[in-house]
């Protein structure tokens, strides 16, 4: 019984030394499907042959872009609760769109932009750990974007660091204190990334007969692109290719390196962001050798960074998370004569009709209709309550006439979103938005058809409703390789990892974790009985 009992204690999994959340900002489970021949044994092939393998998981909202993508995998909850409904929000006053992270309260490091998570409502998987211990677990995200960089590092963060689009610096806010000394060196050394990126050229890293997953590539010469450094584009076209991914790794080496991770008493957690996504100059086309370069590269970085890991703290020790971000942007573009379905949306001759129609109902002495953004139309409210008219009504009359409008699929009110009067249709504008600063009127239009800003610098959109394979992958740290076919909701991932580091889960995570790994335990436990 003794021999039983210890059996028993021994089968138990322990909390981890560390926690490593990589994350792939547009990953596609069908594209790892597509190039796996070309794969090694220690990238893609050995998260999938030595982990708990999820064929998918799902987003429970629409409009899914980095920054509520982000926020919803690290704090277990959606944009209803957690605030972040997207990478950007529109100031009607000044007529700019800010990011939502944006906060003048706080200086840039080594960037002139201001960014903090006090957007963000809610506490993320790095906020819990740092409670939980009192402040002696490190907590680092590391990630191409702020966006995705901050939100997976949350408030009580020792740092986010980010690439800065002008300088190619690992940029960073004062909202943290302090960076570390081998970020300094890094960004003002001779490896700093302004010293070699001229040098650096994107060619096929393979024989371009191997680029054969898609039949639909018409080029026949291989490509290559430079990056100039002191042009507007270089960092930003940069950050798209698969360079990026290995300047995280060079960072995330310095971080492992140094920083000490899986030699304290409490856990630490390193959030590292890849990118998978078109390149910039290629957003309006689908089937590349480029991605499937992406995709190649991406393979042999994630090799380095895992072996990096168990040479340092041991994969036994540590926790791997690994998963995507839910979407993949493109530009459609349709030959002349192929546009198979669709019309085109105006937004602007859209309010300038909802505002007459408004006057001829209300009277012309005011302006209803402030603006239309992120496919959310705003009224004036001040007007209206200035007119001592109900919201609700003026909502439902704007909401109708709107409905009226050829491609527009349904129109949801935001008092009905606040009022509960929604179903499973319209489940997905409520969890997708947050009741502060969402707009009176959200906009669904009907697959295929264009949004036409009518303004040369905004590019016309066509509407596109399909899901994207994102797989999740739970490895190390005593877990057993097992594959699980059935479909996990992308708020469940927090909750397991919490539960897995024994703390609780980010304060609006209202899922239960995942029972494969919560089950490991007893399962042990069964198997040695």
């Amino acid at each position: 019984m003794a021999i039983l009992v210890v059996t028993n204690l021994e089968a138990q999994p322990h909390a981890p030394k560390l926690v490593v959340c990589i994350t792939v900002d547009q990953l596609r489970g069908d594209y790892i499907e597509y190039f796996y021949n070309t794969f090694g044994e220690r990238g893609f092939k050995r998260l999938m042959n030595e982990g708990v393998v999820y064929d998918n998981i799902r987003f429970e909202f629409s409009n899914l872009d980095e920054a509520n993508a982000f926020a919803t995998l690290f704090t277990g909850s959606n944009p209803s609760f957690h605030g972040i409904t997207g990478n950007y929000v529109y100031d009607f006053e000044y007529e700019k769109r800010r990011s939502i992270l944006n906060d003048p309260e706080y200086l840039g490091n080594y960037t002139r932009e201001n960014y903090s998570p006090k957007r963000l409502f809610s506490s993320t998987i790095g906020d819990e750990l740092k409670i939980a211990s009192q402040g002696r677990s490190d907590v680092y995200a590391i990630a191409p974007n702020a966006e995705s960089a901050i939100l997976s590092a949350g408030h009580a963060a020792n740092g986010a660091f980010w690439m800065d689009n002008t300088n190619g610096k690992w940029a960073t806010t004062t909202y943290y204190k302090g960076v570390p000394w081998y970020v300094d060196r890094y960004n003002n050394g001779p490896e700093s990334l302004a010293s070699r990126i001229e040098k650096m050229t994107w060619t096929p890293s393979l024989p371009i007969e191997k680029y054969n997953a898609f039949p639909y590539v018409l080029e026949d010469l291989p490509f290559k692109y430079t990056f100039t450094e002191g042009t507007v584009d270089c960092y930003p076209n940069f950050k798209t290719s698969p360079f990026i991914n290995k300047e995280i790794n060079r960072l995330a080496m310095q971080f492992l390196e140094y920083g000490g991770f899986g030699t304290r008493s409490c856990p630490d957690m390193l959030s590292v962001t890849y990118y998978a996504g078109n390149y910039r100059g290629n957003m309006h086309k689908d089937y590349t050798r480029e991605i499937q370069d992406v995709y190649y590269q991406l393979d042999r970085d994630i090799e380095q960074l895992l072996d990096k890991i168990d040479q340092k703290v041991g994969l036994a020790n540590t926790l791997v998370v690994f998963t995507g971000s839910g979407y993949y942007k493109s530009e459609e573009n349709y030959p002349d004569g192929l546009m198979v379905n669709g019309g085109e949306f105006h937004p602007k001759q859209c309010l300038a009709l909802l505002n007459m129609y408004l006057m001829a109902i209300y009277g012309q002495q005011s302006n209803w209709v402030k603006g239309y953004y992120n496919n959310q139309i705003f009224l004036n409210r001040k007007a209206i309550e200035d007119a001592k008219l109900d919201l609700r009504t003026v909502q439902d009359k704007a909401a109708d006439f709107v409905q009226q409008f050829t491609g527009v699929q349904q129109v949801i009110t935001d008092n009905s979103l606040l009022t509960g009067d929604w179903n499973e249709g319209t489940a997905p504008f409520r969890k997708g938005t947050h009741h502060l600063g969402r707009g009176d009127l959200i906009i669904q239009l009907q697959p295929g058809w264009k949004v036409n800003f009518d303004d040369p610098k905004e590019k016309v959109k066509i509407v596109r409703n399909n899901a994207v394979i994102t797989p999740l992958i739970f490895m190390g740290n005593g877990l057993k390789p097992q594959h699980i076919y059935r479909e996990v909701k992308a708020t469940e991932i927090a909750p397991t990892v919490t539960h897995v580091l024994r703390i609780r889960p980010p304060n609006s995570s209202r899922d239960l974790p995942l029972r494969e790994i919560t089950t490991i335990g007893t399962s042990n436990k069964q198997n040695n009985q």
